[in-house]
C-alpha cells in the first residue's frame, strides 16, 4: 500500500509549480471537501492565493490570469474571514 502524500507536502509541491496548469491541479488536490469547516476553507483560500501570486512571476504567459485567481482566491478567503458568525466545524 502506497502512502498518501501530507498535506503540507502537497502545499509544498503547489509551490514549486512551474506553470498555471499545474497550480490548477496542485490546488485540487488540496482542496477541503465541499462540508470542510470555514477554517479549512480560509486556510486554502489564503494558501492558494499565495501560490497564484507566486506563478504570475513565473509563468509570465499567464501572468494576468493567474493574478486574476490570486485576487478571487484572496476575496474568497477575506469574505469567510468577515463572516465570523459561522460556526467553525474544523
Amino acid at each position: 500500500m502506497v502512502a498518501q502524500p501530507k498535506k503540507r507536502d502537497l502545499w509544498k509541491l503547489a509551490m514549486e509549480c512551474e506553470t498555471l496548469a499545474q497550480v490548477h491541479e496542485a490546488l485540487g488536490k488540496v482542496m477541503p471537501a465541499p462540508d470542510a469547516g470555514p477554517t479549512s476553507w480560509r486556510t486554502f483560500y489564503q494558501h492558494s492565493a499565495k501560490a497564484y501570486a507566486r506563478i504570475a512571476e513565473v509563468d509570465r504567459g499567464h501572468h494576468h490570469e493567474a493574478l486574476y485567481w490570486a485576487s478571487r482566491e484572496r476575496a474568497n478567503g477575506e469574505a469567510i474571514k468577515g463572516n465570523s458568525s459561522t460556526s467553525d466545524a474544523d
